[in-house]
């Protein structure tokens, strides 16, 4: 009899158990979705602030540049007149040989050879070349007149450098565009002794470099590197008066303060070489 009656017991607590079960099992997804809730809206929260941080914020704007202030170039066989032309390289002829170029609003060069052949009196040999090189402003290279400099730096350099030359010797240019530099030296080749005279020059967002050399062939004597630098900075005046008119800018200011330009940014940029320098 008493056992019969503690298993009676027994089944009346049993469903009370099972409900506290169930209770407890579904108790736990509640407790899971809640969690879920919790933490989806945290990431929201960390989103949220990520976006309006400065640093989202900066991220977001977009780097500008300064407008070029020129926006083509010359006409690189026109940039010197006829007189100049005529004294520098007097039996080049009418014309020049113009560079290859795949934009001559970017880069473009012309060149002019003399030979004032003597016969057995010798032969006086002059060699010009004028290359302009247009820098363009890049929201990533920066500003057309700061990658100007660099290039006028480099080409500087380049100039002071070259292999097999002597007597180097260098000059700050007052008068010609916002910087120039002459650099001079003597090269011997299989022709003869060369006298090499460079000019690099850069205004505004333009690189103007005027190379030019004379020699004395078959035992004419030497030109003289004096009167050869003068008409090399001769030459690199015009080429930069030549720049400025052809954007629209006042030449008749100061040669070394050509401004005013035009101001409308071009379409294009580039960063090349200039045409080689030795003939």
């Amino acid at each position: 009899m008493q056992r019969r009656a503690q298993r009676a017991e027994q089944r009346k607590q049993r469903p009370s158990r099972i409900n506290r079960v169930l209770a407890g099992a579904a108790a736990v997804p509640v407790m899971l979705i809640a969690a879920g809730c919790s933490s989806d809206s945290g990431s929201g929260a960390d989103a949220k602030q990520a976006s309006e941080s400065p640093a989202g914020a900066s991220a977001s704007l977009s780097p500008t540049v300064e407008a070029a202030a020129y926006a083509k170039l010359p006409e690189p066989c026109s940039v010197l007149s006829k007189k100049t032309l005529e004294e520098l390289v007097p039996e080049a002829g009418k014309s020049g040989k113009e560079g290859n170029s795949d934009d001559v609003s970017v880069r473009a060069g012309c060149s002019w050879d003399s030979l004032d052949n003597n016969g057995v009196k010798g032969s006086q040999f002059r060699w010009l070349n004028v290359s302009l090189l247009r820098f363009e402003s890049d929201a990533t290279r920066g500003a057309g007149e700061q990658r100007a400099q660099e290039y006028y730096e480099k080409q500087v350099a380049d100039a002071k450098a070259v292999e097999g030359a002597k007597n180097t010797k260098t000059e700050q240019v007052t008068g010609t565009g916002d910087q120039a530099a002459a650099v001079r030296y003597d090269l011997k080749k299989k022709e003869g002794a060369f006298k090499q005279q460079t000019v690099v020059t850069r205004v505004e967002n333009v690189v103007v470099t005027v190379d030019y050399n004379g020699a004395g062939l078959a035992g004419e004597k030497s030109p003289d590197a004096d009167d050869l630098m003068k008409a090399a900075r001769k030459a690199a005046k015009e080429a930069v008066a030549a720049v400025t008119k052809a954007n629209g800018a006042d030449t008749s200011a100061a040669p070394d303060s050509p401004r005013s330009p035009s101001k409308s940014p071009s379409k294009s940029s580039s960063s090349t070489k200039s045409p080689t320098k030795k003939s």
